[in-house]
């Protein structure tokens, strides 16, 4: 007969094996699930065709609608053309004269519900930037100064110049400085679901009472801030997500059936080696408060660290600009400047409809890559 104490040991021994063999295949994917890469490459132009439709169907009156158009040409993006239907009385193309932003403007006289439908096509492309080499493309310091002045929201003086200043001390190089302050909003900042749209880039509120949590719009908006106060030229860059990301990050893509929401702005800054060079830290602060079950407050974490990396020089380009500008003034409009303009705009008998909620304003956004 066995020894009591020897047949328990060979038990647990047995048990403890067969646990350790079912614990290891879900333990193997967990790590593979956390191994995530994200690497956009330029160099393969992406066709979309993104409709944006209005249908004010309560509207009692004279009413106007402003719809964003994309109107950024650059090495990443190619804004090609845009049509539009509807029950408009009129209808025409305006541009911001600062900053080249365009949007229709369409006219309604009241006698039926306003329906508008905007067409844009635009070809976008991933970016990454070679930190080995220097780029041939150079901008005149006349075309750089005004991605150096405030902005209403953007102020350079003050608190914002102080804490520029005291991030990048010490900092040589334009490359540093940029570093510095990229570092210092993934650390500092954080995403916060409960603010409204895309927040509203108030930077010295945000500085002053050191309340540091926003959306794109702040935290984008706190980083180009504090890149001009440092001297070095930077802009906001205002659209939408139109596809899904095809990195599987769910946080980083756009339902192109359904747009709603996926407004979010990116950056630039100008480097003297490298020219206009993309930056996107409040996408790292979303992935961190989003992308798992888990807020996530280690920016080396496996999840975070390849788009942290990516970010700092590149972007992928399943995402469309509409414009860089700031504090515009639509024409026609009762209301005052708009810190920026990435969301349709309407009003009915000079009464402003809230375009953060597309539920009261009827508008839906949707995309198709051709």
């Amino acid at each position: 007969m066995k020894n009591p104490d020897q047949t328990r040991r060979s038990l647990l021994k047995a048990t403890s094996g067969a646990l350790l063999a079912s614990t290891l295949p879900s333990m193997a994917l967990a790590q593979q699930q956390e191994k995530r890469s994200f690497e956009p490459r330029p160099g393969n132009w992406r066709l979309f065709e993104v409709t944006t439709k209005v249908n004010l169907q309560k509207a009692g009156g004279t009413s106007m609608v402003w719809v964003p158009l994309p109107s950024v040409n650059t090495d990443w993006q190619r804004s090609l053309s845009s049509a539009w239907s509807g029950n408009a009385k009129n209808v025409r193309v305006e541009a911001d004269s600062k900053y080249g932003a365009k949007y229709v403007i369409a006219e309604f006289d009241g006698s039926a519900p306003p329906v508008l439908e905007v067409v844009s096509r635009v070809q976008t492309q991933s970016r990454a930037t070679d930190w080995s080499k220097t780029s041939s493309v150079r901008e005149t310091p006349a075309s750089l100064r005004k991605w150096m002045q405030p902005t209403d929201l953007m102020p350079l003086d003050g608190i914002v110049k102080v804490t520029a200043k005291q991030i990048t001390e010490g900092a040589r190089t334009d490359v540093e400085k940029v570093q510095r302050i990229f570092d210092w909003i993934i650390v500092t900042t954080y995403r916060e679901p409960k603010v409204r749209g895309c927040g509203t880039g108030d930077v010295k509120a945000m500085l002053e009472t050191r309340n540091f949590g926003g959306k794109c719009g702040d935290i984008n908006a706190l980083f180009v801030a504090l890149c001009r106060a440092a001297g070095v030229p930077a802009r906001d860059a205002y659209g939408i997500r139109l596809v899904p990301s095809a990195f599987g990050y769910k946080e980083l893509s756009g339902n192109p059936a359904s747009l709603k929401g996926a407004q979010h702005c990116r950056a630039e800054v100008y480097l003297r080696k490298h020219g206009w060079v993309a930056m996107d830290p409040a996408d790292v602060g979303k992935v961190m408060r989003l992308e798992t079950g888990t807020w996530i407050k280690d920016p080396d974490h496996p999840v975070v660290a390849p788009v942290r990396k990516a970010l700092f020089g590149g972007w992928e380009g399943n995402w469309m600009a509409y414009n860089f500008a700031h504090d515009l003034k639509l024409p026609g409009s009762s209301t005052g400047k708009l810190g920026f303009l990435m969301y349709p705009q309407a009003e009915t008998n000079g009464e402003a409809y809230d375009p953060l909620d597309p539920d009261a304003f009827k508008y839906t956004i949707s995309a198709r890559e051709i």
